[in-house]
């Protein structure tokens, strides 16, 4: 029988090839015995991860993602996608993000950040997700969101005008380097906002 979860290593990170016909949830046990067992490979390793052979919804996305990261201890920083220049994108996020944690000098928020809700940080932070009309986002660092910003971002909070916003797609209705309004930057489907 031909194994349903098969690795592969990548320069950012892994690519699983994964059974396009066996049941979610068998997948996922498979995926969980499959990581479990090469846990001691990745030494609490931050990557991203391709997923190839097999779709998923945005919940049973998050699950694999989860399932992953419990079972190998390693933090799944992003989910590279199979086109080209979504894949270009993704590396870039990843590439920023891993210069972020090696000057420890960030953190991570996974997930869709919600209407009224606030995140603040004293650091760089990246999302993994979007931020929703309503939601404010509050950094003295960097801001990087791995999808798309609807809501309120302030980087460079407390005076850094160095400090950048960089998303997927930018809807937002305010954008902020310290005090100062911006515009933001689209280039192709990746975003940026910096004071020049």
């Amino acid at each position: 029988m031909k194994d349903p979860v098969r690795m592969k290593s990548s320069r950012y990170g892994i690519v699983l090839c994964l059974d396009p016909d066996m049941p979610y949830p068998k997948l996922l046990e498979a995926v969980q015995a499959r990581f479990e067992a090469s846990a001691h490979f990745f030494a609490h390793a931050d990557m991203a991860v391709e997923f190839k052979g097999r779709a998923f919804t945005e919940e049973e996305e998050l699950q694999m993602i989860e399932t992953i990261e419990e079972a190998a201890g390693i933090h799944i920083i992003c989910i590279i996608k199979t086109d080209e220049i979504t894949e270009r994108i993704h590396k870039r996020v990843l590439d920023e993000s891993r210069h972020a944690l090696h000057a420890r000098d960030g953190m991570f928020y996974k997930g869709t950040l919600r209407e009224k809700q606030i995140l603040e940080s004293e650091s760089s932070i990246v999302i993994i997700g979007d931020v929703e009309e309503g939601a404010r986002v509050i950094s003295r660092g960097n801001v990087v969101v791995t999808g798309t910003i609807y809501g309120n971002i302030t980087a460079g909070a407390g005076g850094n005008y160095e400090a950048v916003i960089a998303a997927l797609h930018m809807r937002s209705g305010r954008l902020r380097i310290g005090d100062i309004d911006l515009k933001p930057v689209i280039g192709g489907s990746y975003s940026w906002a910096r004071l020049l």
